[in-house]
């Protein structure tokens, strides 16, 4: 499906057919699939063979090194006691190509993992494809896995600092409107980092819950600026949405994009860091 949307890293997606048909041939091949949705939807329903791994809640709102590294070595073992492997392919999925599975998506790629994909349109899409599911659960495989970590995934709230005035880099905000305008205030202050180009993460997808075509995301992304031979830096209020960016972004073939992880729940709680309250055009 990746390729068929025209994507440069179309790898990165796998299709309901793709997967069922990776699940049936299994043997040594077997890849470790982690359902992100809140555990009540695992329980009532799931792909078989998939392990329940909820990162809901964790979040990260200082990206100084102590507690960055502290939030970064919790995230790595999570994955390792659910089966984490470097030898393993690993398939992330939620109730669409959603934002959960993004985040889980971009941290097995900040730990270095070599075969991360999302199920593209989730468990939707599974289960409208007539697909088997199931309610049993097996404990996960547990693994000694740590990460090779990939810095240059990764934004701190001084790396977006210094990035305002670079004309080779941009802040995408993937927040709604409101929360971009300050209308909706979710940290100390409101309103959006100085100079950032304001896209929804939502329109990454078409209606069935899928991603949309790649013509059609780089087209909106090359329109407002967003374009690949800049760094990009992805934010959102906790960093769940702007991974979901950065995985577009990736599908698309961008050899630089970052998450700020701290997002506008750190950058609008220090009060020294600048705010802007976009006007409307």
């Amino acid at each position: 499906m990746g390729s068929m949307k025209g994507f440069a890293n179309a790898r990165l997606l796998v299709t309901p057919k793709e997967l069922s048909e990776m699940i049936a041939g299994a043997g040594a091949t077997r890849s470790l699939i982690l359902d992100l949705r809140p555990p009540e939807d695992y329980t009532q329903g799931h792909i078989p063979g998939a392990i329940h791994l909820d990162l809901w809640g964790i979040s990260l709102i200082d990206t100084d090194p102590a507690p960055l590294h502290a939030f970064l070595w919790i995230i790595e073992h999570l994955f390792a006691t659910h089966g984490v492997t470097a030898s393993t392919p690993a398939v992330v999925y939620d109730e669409q190509s959603g934002m959960r599975a993004a985040r889980a998506f971009w941290f097995l790629e900040y730990f270095g993992h070599p075969s991360a994909r999302l199920l593209d349109g989730g468990y939707g899409a599974w289960t409208a494809a007539g697909y088997d599911v199931t309610r049993d659960a097996q404990p996960p495989p547990k693994s000694e896995w740590t990460g090779a970590r990939q810095g240059h995934t990764l934004a701190t709230y001084k790396e977006v600092r210094t990035a305002f005035d670079r004309t080779d880099a941009v802040i995408l905000d993937t927040r709604s409107d409101a929360e971009y305008r300050g209308t909706a205030v979710r940290a100390k202050r409101g309103g959006a980092i100085p100079g950032a180009v304001h896209i929804e993460w939502t329109r990454n997808l078409d209606p069935s819950g899928e991603f949309k075509r790649g013509d059609e995301l780089r087209r909106m992304y090359q329109d407002a600026g967003v374009t690949p031979e800049r760094e990009i830096i992805t934010y959102c209020q906790g960093g769940y949405r702007a991974a979901h960016s950065y995985l577009a972004l990736r599908l698309l073939g961008y050899p630089r994009v970052r998450v700020y992880v701290g997002s506008w729940k750190e950058w609008g709680d220090r009060e020294e860091l600048p705010v802007e309250i976009p006007k409307r055009n």
